[in-house]
């Protein structure tokens, strides 16, 4: 696959550059820009990553970070149990206990929420930091979902996190799954209140919780008409002045609200 001139593998992490230097100078530099493809289309082009990823693999299988990111490749693929495989190897080679949580979450992909569980009460969590045990318990909450239960999934994120005032990067998704398992559970209410907390803390635009917001307030989102539509409708109007401008604005605006009931 094609690598851009613009990738020169510098804009790797440093510490997955200090990796790469038990590698031949020209091998290394080939796998830092392919690792350097995974991490820019694994968002916006996942099958891209993948094959860039497998290249990676293909020449570097004894780097660590190599093996993480081939994980995450397949994982953004919802090729669960390859991901699986990869995270575990990687696991292997450096003893860390960082990628417990998505592993735990490859479980769940695989149909095993079960294990899932069993995972968030392992040692390793007590090992994870801060954000770690945050994720491992959103993935223990989404086990318990997958099992239908959906009261136990609520009880899992109410947490000293979830209460926080703070701000962290972990805050609005984690607000934001409390906000979904209540209303799953039919506590719409709480569902609104929690959504809202969940657009306050999402900086980034991480969650669609503004849009779930909206939804429960009744507030529809639809696309503007082009110029050519607005004109067509306008014509199709009577000819009062006043009418015509009427139905101008109504075609160009992008929100209407629904009445629920």
């Amino acid at each position: 696959m094609p690598i851009p001139e613009d990738v020169t593998g510098d804009e790797i992490d440093k510490d997955v550059r200090q990796e790469l230097q038990s590698l031949p100078k020209t091998l290394a530099e080939d796998v830092a820009k392919n690792l350097v493809m995974v991490a820019r289309l694994i968002d916006e082009d996942p099958e891209g990553a993948y094959g860039y990823s497998r290249i990676a693999l293909r020449l570097a299988s004894r780097v660590a970070a190599v093996r993480e990111a081939a994980g995450f490749a397949a994982y953004a693929n919802q090729k669960y149990g390859e991901a699986l495989a990869e995270f575990r190897a990687a696991r292997r080679m450096t003893g860390s206990v960082e990628l417990w949580p998505v592993m735990a979450d490859c479980e769940r992909g695989l149909g095993r929420p079960e294990k899932a569980l069993d995972m968030a009460g392992a040692p390793e969590v007590h090992k994870l930091d801060k954000a770690g045990q945050v994720e491992m318990r959103l993935v223990a909450a989404g086990a318990r979902r997958d099992m239908g239960q959906l009261d136990a999934a609520i009880v899992t994120l109410q947490s000293p996190e979830l209460a926080s005032s703070s701000v962290q990067p972990w805050t609005a998704r984690l607000r934001y799954a409390y906000a979904d398992a209540l209303l799953a559970a039919g506590r719409s209410g709480e569902a609104r209140e929690w959504f809202a907390k969940a657009v306050e803390s999402d900086r980034d635009g991480s969650t669609d919780a503004s849009d779930r917001l909206a939804a429960l307030d009744g507030v529809e989102f639809v696309d503007a008409l082009d110029e050519s539509e607005v004109e067509d409708q306008v014509h199709a109007q009577e000819p009062d002045q006043d009418q015509g401008q009427g139905q101008v604005e109504d075609a160009g605006a992008v929100v209407e609200r629904r009445d629920e009931d």
